[in-house]
């Protein structure tokens, strides 16, 4: 690391110290020539993770978007928003996880709903009946029979 002062390669370590929540790492240096001591950061650089939409469209990923849209969906509902932020931050894990730097926004939406179904089939409903943009009468109904045989099976095994 080069001196402030003296503008020399070589300095040593004197101290370290992890900050900013652990994201970052702050050292305390001394210069090998001048003796001058001064401080650097160092931080994970970490890529954007990209979110591809329906339409083609780019942006960058939102964790803010996802709790949107599962407040709308929970609206009325017996869910708590610390449910709501952990469905979220299990989301955000797995896509982080998948180690790409885009990701599409029909995954997002199959995972909020593998989250969402065990925890309220009303609230998963409403979620993807906008998620899955249910085009006739006929899609809604066959969604609504796959939580009706998933509760039932669930309730055989319990037995």
């Amino acid at each position: 690391m080069r001196c402030t002062r003296c503008q020399n390669n070589n300095s040593r370590v004197v101290d370290s110290r992890q900050t900013d929540d652990g994201r970052a790492i702050r050292r305390r240096r001394e210069c090998e020539n001048c003796g001058f001591r001064f401080t650097t950061f160092e931080r994970i650089e970490a890529a954007p993770l990209l979110v591809i939409k329906k339409n083609g469209d780019r942006e960058e990923f939102n964790r803010e978007k996802i709790l949107r849209g599962l407040v709308r969906s929970a609206e009325k509902r017996p869910i708590a928003i610390k449910q709501m932020e952990a469905i979220v931050d299990h989301v955000e894990n797995r896509v982080q996880n998948l180690g790409e730097n885009e990701v599409s926004t029909n995954l997002i939406g199959e995972y909020v709903m593998e989250e969402l179904v065990d925890l309220d089939e009303i609230a998963y409903i409403r979620f993807a009946s906008v998620y899955r943009q249910f085009k006739d009468m006929s899609v809604f109904l066959k969604e609504l029979q796959d939580i009706v045989e998933k509760a039932k099976a669930d309730n055989k095994n319990k037995e």
